[in-house]
């Protein structure tokens, strides 16, 4: 069975001193600790900007080898600006985005061995930005052709008809992972690998967001569990033991808003995954 590397969706969360953090710790310090608990991190403070040399380079320093940064692709790119609607103007369009991915990915390659899959993440997209899957995915396909081959990429689709074949073989194309996302408004991950084949490349990738609403309406610190998330939990465990099988990779990452701390459903889901 292939290597299993859980994290969570970002490491910068205050609320986490004294559950997860040390009482004391200084946010310069997170990343250092949180290296110390979990094999990779996702960043997800790529989505909003791309990361300053000296930035990535204190993500290097801080973490050791073996280490796996998984980070986002700018909003600028996948989502098309600042805007509440994404831009179709914009989304993957060549001309408007290609220097801003040339940029992005020249200040991860520094992370060298630490890096992990860059996602691009997009949003639903309603018929007026795209009015099928098929100008998208024919964005998509051009998009991923001109990648470097030296980075590994994931592509997340929240348009729930959209994640079928043709998308999949764009994928397999371009050795890109299909992330297995759970958001409230889809269908489980199990779900969907029970219709279509979810393995694209070589290694998996899955998030687990949740419902922000559903714990937001609990809480809003992130210092402990406040949604009982055991029953999707538990199908994860079991999706994931079968998928793993298939690949030599997996990487997993939860969100605060999944069941209200994200470090405690990945010591949740690792426990379940070792029975």
């Amino acid at each position: 069975m292939g290597e299993l590397l859980c994290g969570t969706s970002s490491w910068s969360e205050k609320s986490w001193v004294g559950p997860f953090y040390p009482e004391g710790t200084a946010p310069g310090d997170f990343l250092t600790h949180y290296a110390t608990q979990f094999p990779a991190v996702e960043a997800d403070v790529t989505y909003y900007r791309i990361p300053s040399p000296s930035m990535v380079a204190g993500w290097r320093r801080k973490t050791p080898p073996g280490f796996r940064l998984a980070a986002k692709f700018p909003r600028s790119i996948v989502h098309g600006g600042d805007g509440p609607r994404p831009d179709p103007a914009v989304v993957l369009e060549p001309r408007r985005t290609r220097e801003e991915t040339a940029r992005f990915l020249e200040v991860m390659a520094s992370l060298g061995g630490r890096r992990g899959p860059l996602v691009l993440q997009f949003p639903y997209f309603n018929r007026q930005v795209f009015s099928s899957a098929a100008p998208f995915l024919a964005r998509l396909d051009a998009y991923l052709g001109e990648l470097p081959a030296g980075f590994r990429y994931a592509v997340e689709v929240r348009n729930r008809a959209w994640r079928a074949e043709p998308l999949l073989e764009i994928l397999r194309r371009h050795r890109a992972a299909l992330v297995l996302v759970e958001l409230s408004y889809l269908p489980h991950p199990a779900d969907l690998a029970a219709r279509i084949d979810c393995v694209t490349t070589d290694f998996l990738y899955a998030r687990l967001i949740g419902d922000r609403k559903a714990v937001e309406r609990k809480t809003k610190t992130f210092d402990r569990i406040v949604l009982d998330r055991s029953e999707s939990l538990g199908r994860w465990a079991a999706l994931l033991h079968d998928m793993r099988q298939r690949v030599p990779r997996t990487y997993v990452f939860a969100n605060n808003h999944y069941a209200g701390h994200g470090p405690a459903t990945v010591r949740d889901l690792l426990r379940l995954l070792a029975t």
